[in-house]
């Protein structure tokens, strides 16, 4: 078979199960939530998933492999499917549409150029990757999902343009060029911690509905 199998790609092909079964979700419209929380644990999934890589003594093709199939993995998780959900939520409008096509368009653009970026560091460099250059598209795992919580307070009707709001500043900030540290392991756990918490409001909250 082609490709690379071991258990440095297990984490990313186990966010990207969830996040296909969120769209998947999100298509039949209901329960919206199920998709919401798929996005959580895809988030989870790819946080961790560069520090399980590194514990492997991998070929230079492994790494190149586990940067191209990271970066697909992530387009559908952070670039379609926040997007599925905001279709699921409501957003049907014409500015809706290239809200929807932008957002993933977006993703798409700052993965594709994270990857020639980074392989021309590796060149350079063996040192872990300090800060990223604009938004990371993982950060949808927490924006969204914060978002959706609020769906009840805000009202079904309004929702939809909240959402999409939202999303087009996300991907703006998605291709904008600003520094951000990259989080070390406290922070990372800090973010555990937030998605957990997000995690147990949706469930209070929405109960599957």
């Amino acid at each position: 078979m082609i490709g690379f199998y071991n258990y440095t790609v297990i984490l990313t092909y186990i966010g990207l199960a969830s996040a296909v079964t969120g769209i998947y979700f999100a298509m039949d419209g209901k329960p919206v939530v199920i998709s919401v929380i798929a996005l959580l644990i895809s988030g989870l999934c790819d946080m961790f998933d560069g520090k399980i890589a590194r514990t492997r003594q991998r070929t230079d093709a492994e790494k190149k492999f586990g940067i191209q199939i990271d970066s697909l993995c992530d387009l559908i998780c952070f670039g379609l499917l926040p997007g599925a959900i905001g279709w699921a939520v409501g957003m049907r409008e014409i500015y809706h549409y290239f809200i929807l096509i932008f957002f993933t368009l977006a993703a798409v653009i700052r993965l594709a150029y994270f990857n020639v970026m980074e392989e021309e560091r590796q060149k350079k460099t063996k040192d872990v990757r300090k800060t990223y250059e604009g938004l990371p598209v993982t950060s949808v795992a927490l924006i969204m999902p914060l978002v959706y919580g609020f769906r009840k307070n805000i009202g079904n009707e309004v929702f939809s343009d909240v959402y999409a709001i939202v999303m087009l500043i996300v991907g703006i900030a998605f291709i904008t060029r600003f520094k951000v540290k990259k989080p070390q392991m406290k922070t990372m756990l800090v973010f555990v911690g937030i998605g957990a918490l997000e995690f147990l409001w949706l469930l209070y909250r929405y109960k599957f509905r």
